[in-house]
């Protein structure tokens, strides 16, 4: 690959260097400053060692020491009043510790979305510069300065935490896409509804969803034998892409014996939507969603609805909002101080990623368990493993921050067929939410308590709206 690694370096080296060449042109009498030749030569590379750095994220990290003594022609031309004086590198040999990031990790190939390069310590450079034949690194004291000035224009470029940013896939294509805000819906009423009852009336309720969303739907109340129900009942769910994503508004006549009937439905695209604004709709309900229905349809009914949408405070500036911001660290994660907790209503969004080393007595067919405020909900069951893999997430909508409170997740095993011993726990792990209230997210492996060597991988995070 060095012969094409070698020209795409040597376009990175063009741009870089162009501001610094700037800085100097109209000092020293220096008119202009070009390369004449710039090749880095035939010999590649040496990658003398690597070790790959273990993380929480979705990434993997390599750190490699790379040596380089090569055969490169680097001429420089610099336009000091009439003259043309050519600088040559010469002898060049450089020693370098590189950090190489690929992020995110995503299930399309090439399987990661970009490359990051940085260095974790200031590069060696050693080089010799010849003008008109001669060596000028044998002035006494030169040779040290130019050493030192091109390890500080290096290290201010791609030092750690500064980083070469290599974009391989579009990333907004191979994203999971991630809350942004909570949509408030109040099922206000419905008017004449179809009768479907015998006794001439119907026991409707509605249901409601976002598209793109694999939760279960929310339902209403039952109204027993009402053809004009009134509801007034309010409900909030996750939003993850206004643009793109519909409520969908589907109502039943409830019956004891077989399938509900179908009374109608409707859709309502979020993007009609302005952060903050309540809006109401009167929607006549529809018996699909099919455009070419005939213009003489039979009138369902209607039904009422109102609607907000309030996007998390760190996201309301991609709609137009205008509340307060996170404080940004160098780490990339959003934090407040004790004193800036921020107040009111949020989600908490618990991903079980993934646990390690857990082995039952009898069986070992783990499931997690996460208790929160009494409320419980678990993973998917693996069959017959010690490494469990569920990539599975909990939310829980609250009023106000968990400041004070802890979760609690325990790793179960079950037996397929019933037996006396079918239940049995392979540990447990209680996490408590203040990190998560003041950071905004916590991602990292916890032991779990009564078992051996378990560990489990938990991600969570709180957003506040």
């Amino acid at each position: 690959m060095w012969p094409f690694l070698e020209k795409a370096i040597c376009g990175i080296i063009r741009t870089t260097t162009q501001p610094i060449f700037a800085e100097y042109i109209g000092k020293y009498q220096i008119k202009a400053i070009e390369f004449d030749e710039l090749s880095l030569g035939t010999l590649p590379p040496t990658v003398c060692g690597m070790k790959v750095l273990e993380t929480n994220e979705k990434e993997l990290v390599m750190e490699q020491v790379i040596k380089w003594a090569g055969n490169p022609k680097i001429v420089l031309t610099l336009h000091v009043l009439s003259l043309k004086i050519k600088v040559q590198l010469v002898d060049l040999q450089i020693f370098a510790t590189p950090r190489i990031t690929l992020r995110p990790l995503v299930p399309t190939l090439p399987c990661f979305a970009k490359i990051v390069v940085s260095l974790m310590e200031k590069p060696h450079v050693d080089f010799g510069i010849a003008i008109s034949g001669g060596d000028v690194m044998s002035i006494p004291g030169l040779y040290r300065f130019v050493q030192e000035t091109i390890k500080k224009q290096v290290a201010s470029l791609y030092l750690w935490p500064q980083t070469l940013e290599i974009p391989i896939l579009d990333e907004s294509t191979v994203a999971i896409k991630k809350p942004v805000g909570i949509l408030h819906v109040n099922v206000v009423r419905a008017i004449k509804l179809l009768k479907m009852d015998l006794l001439g009336a119907s026991d409707p309720y509605v249901k409601l969803s976002l598209t793109g969303d694999k939760l279960p739907a929310k339902k209403t109340t039952i109204k027993r034998k009402n053809l004009n129900p009134e509801w007034n009942e309010k409900f909030k769910i996750v939003v993850k892409d206004p643009q793109s994503q519909v409520l969908q508004l589907q109502v039943y006549d409830w019956d004891k014996v077989g399938a509900h009937d179908k009374l109608g439905m409707q859709l309502v695209p979020l993007k009609l939507l302005k952060p903050y604004e309540n809006k109401e709709f009167t929607l006549d309900l529809l018996k699909d969603t099919n455009i070419n229905e005939t213009p003489n349809k039979k009138f369902r009914g209607k039904i009422v609805v109102d609607m907000t949408f309030v996007p998390f405070k760190e996201d309301s500036m991609k709609f137009g909002g205008s509340s307060e911001q996170y404080v940004r660290k160098d780490s990339g994660v959003d934090s407040v101080s004790d004193d800036e907790v921020q107040e009111g209503a949020g989600l908490l969004s618990i991903v079980v990623q993934e646990a390690d080393e857990v082995e039952g007595e009898h069986h070992s067919n783990p499931y997690a368990v996460v208790t929160f405020r009494g409320e419980k909900k678990r993973t998917k069951m693996m069959k017959k493993t010690r490494q469990p893999r569920w990539n599975e997430e909990f939310q829980f909508m609250l009023e106000e921050p968990p400041l004070h409170e802890k979760i609690h997740i325990e790793v179960m095993s079950k037996r397929k067929n019933f037996s006396f011993l079918s239940k049995e726990s392979l540990g447990h792990v209680e996490i408590n939410l203040s990190d998560v209230v003041y950071n905004g997210r916590i991602n990292d492996k916890y032991h779990l308590i009564n078992s051996r060597n378990g560990l489990i991988h938990v991600e969570i995070r709180w957003k506040v709206v």
